[in-house]
């Protein structure tokens, strides 16, 4: 009879007794480990009863792991942010780890508090989207860093954003643009997006293009683009007939800049973002876009982060990026059907 004192957590000792086993076939229930079918019944049924939770705290002290992994991102109010939150806890689930969700808001002090704050929780790594050019993280941490080189000893992982840059400006080729603009909101701090603008740019000189370049920094007003646009409109039309925006939310701010124009998307100018981000309820892209394969980023993520047998990880990794049409280009059959109906931008 089991006599464990009233109100006290049960342990696996606890179980072994109800059940009627030893302790090693629980643990082995309780691990995944073969066991008779009868046996397994039996200890599932006194879990059950006993309300047993297995003390992962406590497994990760004798393993020398809390099988916690801390993930810095700025926020979750940007959609491609949400998106790359949603993934990495579903690479982390998969492997049995639990996700500690710290949010910075661009906030260099917060991004270095939330590393020693990982640290001290004892995580057994960190994956982080970060914007501190000074950001200090110790050797005994692994780490991995998303869109940022750190240095040989971080592994980096990104898009491929160059060729994501010449995608979209051979797209807009293909759909007959021959004046071009990119446009870009960001930070000084040297990162793989910045690597877009070369793309753009060596598409266009590959495709013999003419454009321009309007790059405001992080903290400028965005209304400054829309004083651009104002600057190169003539008799009513727009100078370009091709837009490539850094991120699909600033094609976002940029579409509506041009409604308040008088201009039409993509009859009078065509728009391509960069993410890859999904309007809510129907799953369609926000605009034609070069998409950022998340799911796989946050994959090699998690995999590089808690590989035990890489001695060597690779200071960075690109993946591929495509293009998806979303309604802001005159990709032939596509938009016939959306101007059919009446649903140009």
């Amino acid at each position: 009879m089991n006599t464990k004192k009233k109100n006290a957590a049960p342990t696996m000792k606890d179980v072994a007794l109800e059940a009627g086993v030893a302790l090693g076939t629980v643990s082995k229930v309780i691990n995944g480990l073969p066991v008779g079918a009868s046996y397994r019944l039996r200890v599932e049924e006194a879990i059950q009863k006993l309300d047993y939770h297995v003390n992962s705290y406590a497994q990760g002290l004798k393993s020398n792991k809390t099988y916690t992994v801390a993930l810095l991102i700025p926020n979750t109010y940007n959609p491609f942010f949400a998106r790359l939150v949603y993934e990495i806890n579903i690479a982390l689930l998969k492997r049995k780890y639990r996700m500690l969700l710290c949010t910075t808001d661009f906030d260099s002090k917060l991004e270095q508090d939330y590393i020693t704050i990982a640290k001290q929780n004892k995580v057994d790594g960190i994956i982080g989207l970060t914007y501190n050019p000074n950001l200090q993280v110790d050797e005994s941490i692994s780490f991995v860093s998303i869109d940022r080189p750190m240095g040989l000893h971080i592994p980096c992982v990104a898009s491929d954003n160059f060729a994501g840059g010449q995608m979209a400006v051979e797209k807009l080729a293909d759909l007959g643009c021959k004046n071009v603009a990119f446009l870009r909101v960001g930070s000084a701090l040297d990162s793989e997006p910045n690597k877009r603008k070369a793309g753009f740019e060596n598409g266009c000189l590959a495709r013999g293009l003419s454009y321009e370049e309007k790059i405001i920094t992080d903290g400028q007003p965005i209304s400054e683009f829309e004083a651009f646009f104002q600057s190169h409109i003539a008799n009513g039309k727009l100078e370009f007939d091709g837009l490539f925006c850094v991120t699909d939310f600033l094609a976002h701010e940029v579409i509506k800049m041009l409604k308040n124009l008088g201009l039409t998307v993509p009859s009078d100018v065509q728009v391509i973002g960069f993410d890859g981000v999904r309007a809510f309820g129907t799953g369609d892209y926000f605009c034609s876009t070069i998409v950022q394969p998340v799911a796989d980023i946050a994959e090699m993520c998690v995999s590089l982060l808690l590989s035990e047998t890489m001695q060597t990880k690779p200071p960075l990794i690109c993946l591929p990026v495509s293009y998806a049409y979303g309604g802001t280009t005159k990709d032939s059959e596509a938009f016939a059907k959306f101007a059919k109906k009446g649903e140009a931008l």
